[in-house]
């Protein structure tokens, strides 16, 4: 298994990008689908089986992903590539099967022999949790060996595959949550065949190579890293499980899901073309040139990323309700606030998220553990305390506030040879551009009462005069970043 010619962060990205568009775009017929064809309950139903779920997953993967993608052997003969899919793809593998068939013995003897009732969802997501794990193994290692063109090629035909199974299930069969899992997992076991091939034909497994000690130290570097995913996912989810059991209604769980799950579509696009470019390449270029060149590359990533941050949270803050009730419709305009609050702190995220990288640079994942498990800790506590208050928009002030505290924690314990913030100027442009849009939607009073889609519409006007050009038109450095985008990526 060789790596892949050294491509441009930028071309990179730009893979990473378009594979995004495209699945944002199964997302924004399965969301508007999906919210009318479920009700509050069902969705409720749906986010609250899969924030187990992803925790369970957590537990199993026992962080196998985060050493593939720091200890990938980058230069490495034949011999070491050999050695690194052995001991830190294959055994990983393994031993997350062997995890997850203990779980699957213990859930049937307790259900079985203690006559505990679980909804039909619960199984679906124990069938769902193996072929998920085999599935995230094997597209981290193509993401570190920079096979992006095949991983973003799978990614984008597992997702509208999963729409097209999704939909035809809850339509033809029954609306219901239990309908989606039987989606998810046809789906999931057809990418997994095609990945099960590509294992097969790629990846080389050999007794010689088995070096157990190899493995072991893995699991020193990313067993903190399970731990820190555990407390990410319930810094992300915890709220849904609160809401249930302090209000005791589904339905509440599924107004928050729903602003939630829109939300979240926002941190993918924003996110995930993103840290699957960035990421290899600042490993790489950490590990061959230093700090300096690390900081550089930061500076260069981060002059789009505060211009995009930036605009695309003052938009959702101006008119993200808006869009919510356009996709889904008048029944669910009460998750419009959550979308707002939500949508606009994801699209932030990023560029406080690139300032603050260095901390798994340096492999410091108790640091990072640490740092996640007291955001978590702080939603929890915000979530008690504002949720008999707030009710469902407690939740999302205390999901805004502790990942605010956690980002801005990351930048503060960043080793400061790593630390890099965006260039002063191209903030401050971000920022007043945006200020000003945000007062234009503020001064348009006739629209207060105008329909959802008129908004939208009036709103995206504006951006683009108010916000987009401004910043195109007084940053030169921005419009020869995208000209050289478009031609040769960045390096």
């Amino acid at each position: 298994m060789g790596m892949q010619p050294n491509l441009s962060l930028g071309r990179h990205y730009l893979r990473y990008s378009g594979a995004t568009v495209l699945i944002m775009a199964a997302g924004f017929i399965s969301f508007p689908a999906l919210t009318r064809m479920l009700d509050n309950t069902q969705y409720g139903i749906l986010g609250y089986y899969d924030t187990w779920l992803m925790l369970a997953i957590a537990v199993v993967k026992l962080g196998g992903q985060h050493a593939i993608l720091r200890l990938y052997p980058f230069g490495g003969d034949e011999g070491r590539l050999r050695h690194f899919a052995t001991n830190l793809v294959f055994v990983p593998m393994a031993v997350s099967l062997g995890l997850w068939s203990v779980l699957a013995l213990v859930a049937m003897g307790v259900i079985g022999f203690g006559g505990v009732q679980v909804s039909p969802v619960f199984w679906g997501a124990l069938m769902l949790m193996p072929l998920l794990v085999f599935i995230s193994h094997v597209e981290m290692t193509l993401r570190v060996s920079e096979r992006s063109g095949l991983l973003n090629v799978s990614r984008v035909s597992w997702r509208w595959i999963e729409l097209v199974l999704i939909l035809s299930f809850v339509y033809w069969v029954q609306r219901s949550a239990t309908a989606v899992y039987a989606g998810k997992i046809a789906a999931a076991l057809l990418l997994a065949g095609g990945y099960a091939w590509w294992v097969f034909r790629n990846l080389s497994f050999s007794r010689k190579s088995l070096d157990l000690s190899a493995y072991r130290a893995s699991l020193a570097y990313s067993l903190p890293l399970v731990v820190n995913e555990m407390v990410g996912m319930l810094l992300v989810s915890i709220d849904r499980i609160m809401l249930k059991h302090m209000l005791g209604d589904y339905a509440a769980v599924g107004v928050y899901t729903i602003g939630c799950a829109l939300a979240m579509q926002v941190s993918v696009i924003m996110s995930d073309p993103l840290w699957g470019a960035f990421n290899p390449v600042a490993n790489r270029v950490h590990g061959t040139s230093g700090a300096q060149e690390v900081r550089a590359l930061k500076l260069r990533v981060l002059q789009p990323v505060t211009y995009v941050s930036i605009g695309v949270g003052a938009a959702i803050w101006a008119v993200g309700a808006d869009v919510l009730e356009v996709l889904t419709g008048p029944s669910k305009s009460a998750s419009g606030p959550v979308f707002m609050w939500l949508g606009a702190l994801f699209a932030l995220l990023p560029m406080l998220d690139v300032s603050g990288y260095g901390l798994l640079l340096k492999k410091r994942t108790m640091t990072v553990m640490l740092l996640t498990l007291a955001a978590a800790a702080a939603n929890i506590g915000l979530n008690l305390l504002w949720i008999p208050v707030h009710g469902v928009m407690g939740s999302v002030y205390a999901t805004v506030a502790s990942y605010l505290m956690l980002a801005l924690s990351r930048c503060a314990f960043c080793p400061r040879d790593l630390l890099q913030f965006p260039a002063g100027r191209e903030l401050l442009l971000a920022l007043g551009a945006a200020a000003m849009f945000i007062a234009s939607m503020g001064l348009v009073g006739p629209l207060d009462g105008a329909a959802p889609l008129l908004r939208v519409v009036v709103g995206g006007v504006l951006w683009l005069l108010l916000y987009l050009v401004p910043v195109f038109a007084l940053d030169r450095k921005l419009r020869e970043t995208v000209f050289r985008l478009k031609t040769t990526g960045v390096a």
